[in-house]
């Protein structure tokens, strides 16, 4: 029989999905491999009805500069129950596996060490080689290199806050915009600074002070401020929406009359509102206790730029890591990620050595927010009060413009 290698995805789209699976499956068909793909994610290792499908090349060639994902996905994490009573063992001896290809976020690759383990515990080994995805950009690759997706994900989210700045400065508002990116700001910093939005409001901001509710609000009144001063009447402010995915910060919401509705342990089920929406009534009610005249409205940037195609950089950064996953795989490496660096060159990242050993997890990658990216842009492009400009704003009614001091809010 044939050797074959199957392939995944897990976890949520992202740009470039096709370009992973349909060039690891243009790669190894060249190598005279069965090439399977495997709908349904993690979902379809744990059935006995897999949904399995030959990809030969006109599929692959048909879909690899497609957005989405011709292989369907799934968040499915496999308990240790499923492990032990519905692991589906005979698809792969069935059909003769040699590789698992996953691709997916940090959760797809800790679940694919996990079947690795336990296919060698079971005397049937198998190569697991993984490909990073995901447009957060927090998976902790070497030289900050991205995770695929990203660049397109940052290109199609800058087109639509370009469009959403023009708006604001055609109609004299101010557009409030949440931006994905739960444990980092990678997405809102990179669409931020594209297109000279006055400000930008990431987590990774408050490393010298707990982040708060009251703070996010003042630093986008901040930047209000500074244009008004300019004689600015417009503008754009982006947030993470991983600020608003904090504890502290639902409380604080829940009190000034935001509503939620909770899981079975009390917790706020966040993920349930817009950002963008929550955030924009806050400010709006801000606004009126200081007795401003400005107007907001709020959009979300998330599903939007997930299954767009991928930009050219993705389409080659995809290629580069499926053929990468050929190489490492005919080196005999497995457990691993596969990493291109910037020439070009390909080697393994172990899973093993990524991994907090307590929580078998991967710590995300988060913005460093004292590297020149972050800190050139809060120093020449973003908008906010310092000092010098207490006297205009008191000027415009406001008695306490140190409480809107940018360095101040953050302990900066």
């Amino acid at each position: 029989m044939k050797d074959s290698i199957i392939i995944l995805c897990g976890g949520g789209p992202a740009p470039g999905m096709n370009s992973v699976s349909m060039s690891v499956a243009k790669t190894f068909l060249s190598k005279g491999y069965r090439v399977i793909g495997l709908h349904g994610g993690y979902s379809g290792l744990f059935s006995k009805d897999a949904r399995i499908e030959d990809l030969d090349f006109s599929i692959a060639d048909r879909y690899f500069n497609r957005g989405g994902s011709y292989l369907e996905m799934s968040r499915f994490k496999p308990t240790d129950e499923d492990f032990e009573k519905r692991f589906n063992l005979d698809l792969f001896k069935d059909n003769n596996i040699k590789l698992l290809v996953t691709i997916g976020g940090d959760d797809t690759a800790s679940t694919a060490n996990r079947i690795s383990k336990f296919l060698a515990n079971k005397n049937y080994h198998i190569a697991n080689i993984h490909c990073p995805k995901t447009i957060d950009n927090d998976l902790p690759l070497p030289a900050n290199a991205p995770t695929f997706g990203y660049n397109s994900a940052k290109n199609e989210g800058a087109h639509i806050a370009r469009t959403i700045y023009e708006d604001a400065r055609t109609s004299g508002n101010w557009l409030i915009i949440s931006a994905m990116g739960r444990t980092c700001g990678s997405l809102a910093l990179g669409i931020g600074e594209a297109t000279h939005c006055p400000m930008t409001i990431i987590p990774e901001m408050f490393n010298k002070t707990q982040v708060t509710l009251d703070q996010i609000i003042r630093l986008t009144v901040s930047a209000i401020f500074k244009r008004k001063v300019m004689g600015v009447s417009y503008g754009t402010v982006i947030a993470a929406e991983g600020l608003f995915h904090n504890e502290e910060v639902a409380k604080e919401a829940a009190e000034e009359g935001i509503h939620f509705s909770y899981d079975e342990h009390g917790h706020p089920e966040l993920g349930k509102i817009s950002k963008a929406v929550l955030f924009n009534e806050l400010l709006e009610k801000k606004i009126a206790k200081i007795g401003l005249k400005v107007k907001s409205r709020p959009v979300e940037i998330g599903y939007d730029v997930r299954c767009q195609d991928p930009v050219a950089y993705d389409l080659t950064y995809c290629t580069e890591l499926a053929m990468g996953v050929y190489q490492l795989f005919s080196e005999g490496k497995t457990g691993c990620m596969v990493y291109v660096d910037a020439y070009g060159n390909v080697s393994p990242l172990y899973l093993s050595d990524l991994q907090d050993p307590e929580t078998g997890k991967i710590p995300p990658r988060i913005v460093d927010i004292n590297a020149g990216t972050a800190q050139n842009y809060y120093k020449f492009i973003a908008h906010y009060i310092t000092p010098e400009d207490y006297e205009a704003v008191k000027a415009l009614g406001i008695e306490n413009p140190e409480a809107y001091d940018f360095k101040k809010i953050l302990n900066w």
